[in-house]
């Protein structure tokens, strides 16, 4: 049977928090494209429209950005990530087993910065358990009788610090986010060692031209170019009975497999700001929190200078550079 990989990230533009690429890998049936994920499971997932409206017993599964808005809350996101990570095994029961079942390790960077290291909280934050676990139930019997499996749902998270190093390092953090999307897909890939595999990614900052990347991560083998464009930049490299096909696709959270690689991303990096915000707000009264995007950023940034010095924590722990 053949695989189905997506990736996607949450966090590229701010400049507080973490930058979150998942990567979400689903075994389907022979012919199986990731654009008819939707339809082979309609009758279990919910995808892109009018999500409100949407039957308690289908998971919702769209780019993330759709899932979860302001006014709306953090339920409907939390809902549907815990119930996917409940079908690979994982129940977490605290913030930080969250972080242990998606991006394990992602937070040893992170011991200078009192607002990660110190914090913790029961999850669901704002879904219902209860409802999650009848979910993850209910969805499980549905991808059986389809013939999917959801094989593993995985995180790599890259905080202030980590990410100002890597920008350092390779120019641009367009660049950063494709080396991080690979080696995560990478690692997504190598228990995969029978059938044929499709990754398929959104684009990375506007960027058409992927051949050197792959090659980089995976040198042994001839990395073939079948197009590439504005819209589309399509490789294939690998033996017949394991040919991987990569994917980097403008507005690539359309599809099922890359829409739930967003989702999770959003849900952790979300999960970071609520630790974030706890630890500022909870030693300042009368701080606004933020979402860490460009124009909020700067004014937190203000608002904290006079503590953040005094605390000894140094700009690029907390701020990152582009």
């Amino acid at each position: 049977m053949p695989y189905l990989i997506g990736t996607d990230e949450a966090g590229y533009g701010p400049n507080l928090g973490p930058l979150v690429i998942s990567a979400s890998v689903w075994r389907v049936p022979d012919g199986v494209h990731a654009d008819g994920l939707y339809r082979l499971l309609e009758g279990t997932v919910a995808g892109p429209g009018r999500l409100e409206d949407v039957s308690p017993a289908r998971l919702v599964i769209a780019d993330s950005k759709v899932v979860y808005q302001a006014g709306r809350g953090l339920a409907p996101l939390e809902r549907s990530v815990l119930a996917a990570m409940a079908l690979v095994g994982r129940r977490p029961a605290t913030w930080r087993e969250v972080w242990d079942g998606l991006a394990g390790g992602s937070l040893d960077p992170c011991h200078a910065l009192p607002s990660y290291t110190d914090y913790d909280a029961p999850v669901p934050l704002e879904a219902d358990a209860a409802e999650i676990h009848s979910l993850a139930e209910g969805v499980e019997r549905g991808f059986r009788a389809a013939g999917i499996e959801l094989v593993s749902l995985r995180s790599r998270a890259i905080f202030e610090a980590e990410f100002n190093d890597l920008v350092e390092r390779h120019g641009s953090k367009g660049t950063v986010l494709s080396h991080a999307t690979l080696e995560l897909a990478a690692r997504a890939l190598a228990p995969l060692v029978q059938g044929p595999i499709s990754v398929l990614c959104d684009k990375h900052g506007g960027r058409n031209f992927y051949q050197r990347l792959l090659s980089e991560w995976f040198p042994e083998w001839l990395v073939e170019v079948y197009g590439e464009g504005r819209a589309e930049s399509l490789y294939r490299f690998g033996p017949a009975e394991r040919r991987v096909e990569f994917r980097f696709q403008a507005k690539g959270e359309r599809c099922l497999a890359t829409a739930l690689a967003s989702m999770a991303s959003k849900y952790l990096r979300e999960l970071a700001m609520r630790a974030f915000n706890a630890f500022w707000c909870g030693r300042l009264p009368g701080l606004a929190p933020t979402a860490g995007y460009p124009v909020d950023a700067k004014r937190f940034k203000s608002d904290v200078a006079t503590f953040q010095a005094r605390l000894g924590i140094a700009d690029r722990l907390l701020w990152r550079c582009r």
